[in-house]
């Protein structure tokens, strides 16, 4: 019976992991060309990211720049936070942390910031030491104070992962276009956030309060973002990639922050210890930016 019941835990794990293959799978003759496209298909697609039109200076009739917290426990933010297990699926599915620190590593993703002004730049070691925690068991200190060494089994190691994540910081541009007569929106830049690695495992509510791990100029993870998918509920041959639901906003966000003439403060600095007005506050700065194109409009 534990030989029959492993060989059906492989089996089911097996067709786990490749039933999220959808990639190319009416086109394949054999099942190892599922979830590989060939260079006649790719040349096919012309899977590229819609690019940017030129918007001049001139062209701006108004613009707001606003700072916005999406937190990942809300239904509709899930395709940025899911899968946080990838053991049991696919290599073409993976979360936006995951996907984002796996271009720093490689190298496509050069500059890292560390504020949302992109003034100040962080190397790998930076990041490192942001987001990994080693600390010492009891028992290792016992063998210290023993023989004066500690075993390795006696260290232990914390890595912020993308189970840890749980909001994206998101800086963009709202501006009135007089060409185009619209108001319309551009994604300038992108952090995640998580607790502070030290109290990550703590149940200090105050202490798990996330904070951007590191800043992204937008423009430039682009073609990472658009090369990586997220899950498609409703269609899963044709999945989202990152890029297009960052830009076609298809998620939920709540402005901490507007850029103003006090330094830039956030909401909570003026509206301190209040949830309800914070949030209506952020409401408010939402309305004031969408009544000025209403307005434009108004006899």
């Amino acid at each position: 019976m534990n030989i029959k019941s492993f060989l059906l835990t492989v089996s089911f794990a097996f067709i786990a992991s490749t039933s999220f293959a959808q990639i190319n799978i009416l086109g394949a003759k054999t099942p190892d060309e599922i979830g590989v496209k060939t260079a006649e298909q790719i040349a096919l697609d012309k899977d590229e990211p819609l690019e940017y039109g030129y918007v001049g200076d001139r062209d701006i009739l108004f613009s707001k720049m606003t700072w916005e917290k999406v937190v990942l426990d809300e239904r509709v933010n899930f395709p940025l936070y899911y899968p946080v297990d990838t053991n049991n699926i696919g290599s073409e599915r993976r979360s936006l942390y995951d996907v984002l620190t796996k271009a720093i590593v490689d190298g496509q993703l050069e500059n890292v910031y560390d504020d949302s002004y992109f003034t100040g730049r962080r190397s790998l070691k930076d990041l490192a030491d942001i987001t990994t925690k080693v600390d010492t068991l009891d028992v290792g200190y016992d063998q210290f104070n023993a023989d004066g060494f500690v075993g390795e089994e006696f260290i232990s190691t914390r890595t912020i992962g993308s189970y840890d994540v749980s909001a994206y910081l998101i800086k963009g541009l709202w501006y009135f276009d007089k060409r185009q007569g619209e108001l319309k929106y551009r994604l300038i830049g992108i952090a995640p956030a998580a607790a502070d690695v030290n109290f990550i495992d703590s149940d200090d509510a105050e202490n798990k309060e996330p904070n951007p791990l590191f800043w992204i100029f937008y423009p430039e993870a682009r073609d990472i973002l658009h090369e990586a998918k997220s899950f498609n509920s409703k269609n899963s041959a044709m999945p989202f990639s990152f890029d297009h639901i960052l830009n076609a906003r298809r998620f939920n966000g709540v402005i901490y922050k507007e850029e103003n003439v006090y330094g830039d403060r956030k909401v909570d600095e003026y509206v301190a210890e209040n949830a309800l007005m914070q949030l209506l506050e952020s409401e408010r700065i939402k309305e004031k930016v969408r009544d000025f194109e209403l307005d434009m409009w108004s006899y």
